[in-house]
């Protein structure tokens, strides 16, 4: 069994309880604008290029054996669509400005990597959280994981945008100790205009997590031009508190991700935009609070 993963972060302190090793899926149904990990939304290994390393050898053109390279104004240009991820011109690059993001990974050696920090999760009440990306773009490889990390009694946490097919949302959703949903609008219009996605699909999945009483963290990105207006978080205070939610993790945009979109020859849409910090957020905290839910960062 395996799965495509980007990444596999040790001692995550952000993404559940305690300390935690974060397993990052490739694979999102959503294309979110202010997205931190853009190199998570395709389902495929991508090719990266760091222009500031290449040395102009030319050499990727004639080893990729599908043509999907070529040269505009002095930079590399990956055509994604030939690309068959054979990695032949990351291997043969001279100044490593070729890399790639997605690696094929069996069950077993994720799971042998997790369990290095099981110590850890121990004192800590911490354990493991698959994300993305989608944490469900994966269903056979995310069950068969998150069976062997019970095995051992791990915390189990997943990282959901909720926009997943209902048969597979319900089969994998009470397998997780916790459910950290992203919650980014209430407004349909607003909310496609951003993300790509309607929200119907996205709020019937949090219906069924909710009738069914599983253990769920919404969690809300505030991003600049998007939800960030204290209307916004008044939409959204209402509707969680409809839903019956009583926390809420408020999660400040932030440009931790803006080299990633040069990388993949991209572009960001919020670009030159300032981050958010909880101190100017107050205000918005406090619609939420008002309506009786813990709200945090």
């Amino acid at each position: 069994m395996q799965g495509l993963v980007f990444n596999i972060q040790k001692f995550s302190i952000h993404d559940g309880p305690g300390i935690r090793t974060t397993v990052f899926l490739k694979g999102c149904p959503l294309r979110c604008q202010w997205c931190s990990n853009p190199e998570s939304q395709s389902g495929q290994v991508q090719i990266t290029y760091d222009a500031s390393q290449c040395v102009q050898c030319l050499g990727c053109l004639h080893t990729c054996p599908k043509e999907a390279i070529t040269t505009r104004q002095k930079r590399i240009i990956i055509n994604a669509q030939k690309c068959i991820g054979c990695l032949q011109c990351v291997q043969q690059c001279p100044g490593q400005a070729l890399s790639y993001e997605g690696k094929k990974r069996e069950v077993d050696e994720v799971l042998k990597i997790c369990l290095q920090d099981l110590p850890f999760y121990e004192e800590s009440k911490g354990g493991v959280t698959i994300s993305g990306g989608e944490g469900m773009s994966q269903p056979e490889f995310v069950m068969e994981l998150v069976r062997q990390l019970k095995a051992h009694h791990i915390h189990v946490a997943i990282e959901t945008t909720g926009y997943v097919e209902p048969s597979v949302f319900q089969t994998l959703a009470p397998l997780f100790d916790l459910l950290l949903f992203d919650i980014k609008h209430a407004d349909d219009k607003k909310h496609r205009e951003k993300t790509g996605v309607s929200l119907p699909l996205i709020q019937a999945n949090l219906a069924w997590v909710m009738d069914h009483h599983l253990s769920i963290l919404p969690r809300i990105p505030v991003i600049p031009d998007f939800n960030a207006s204290l209307e916004d978080a008044q939409l959204l205070a209402d509707y969680l508190k409809k839903q019956g939610l009583s926390r809420v993790q408020l999660l400040p945009f932030h440009q931790f991700g803006e080299k990633k979109y040069q990388l993949l020859n991209r572009p960001y849409a919020y670009q030159g935009v300032k981050a958010l910090y909880p101190e100017a957020l107050e205000d918005y905290r406090q619609v939420f609070l008002d309506q009786g839910l813990d709200c945090f960062f």
